[in-house]
């Protein structure tokens, strides 16, 4: 049996498998910024957190609600069940001689910006085990 400390326990842990899958492919780009013809991959995974966030608050408020004009109508499925992070090449940088698009300025600073956010992150989840574990020893007391 799972047992979550708090509601957002879970996105944070979700985030912390993120930051390290982005991790791996910012390395990744650096360790390829002289292979012939090799373009930069990332990851975008603040949507899929946001919307993890959505429905873990029920907070469906940027949602469209499909109009019913007969009660012969279906019901319409919902197709976000599952949405799961995407890994996309990096376009916008000027390729060199070799087709190589990565760049190192651009790498290092978005190694940096996943590495404060994932101090954070780790931040958070700390502070949540803190405000528990208080709880708990507070209750002893009583």
């Amino acid at each position: 049996m799972a047992f979550n400390i708090t509601k957002t326990f879970n996105i944070l842990e979700q985030s912390l498998y993120y930051r390290q899958i982005r991790q791996d492919l910012i390395a990744s780009n650096i360790a390829n910024a002289d292979t012939p013809f090799y373009k930069p991959k990332d990851i975008r995974f603040e949507d899929a957190l946001q919307t993890e966030a959505e429905k873990l608050y029920n907070n469906n408020s940027k949602k469209l609600k499909l109009a019913q004009t007969s009660p012969m109508d279906l019901e319409p499925k919902n197709i976000d069940n599952e949405y799961k992070p995407t890994i996309f090449f990096r376009d916008g940088h000027l390729a060199r001689n070799d087709g190589n698009s990565v760049d190192i300025d651009v790498e290092t600073t978005e190694l940096a910006k996943n590495y404060i956010a994932y101090n954070a992150t780790v931040a958070a989840i700390k502070k949540d085990i803190q405000i528990f574990n208080a709880v708990i020893e507070y209750s002893k007391n009583i």
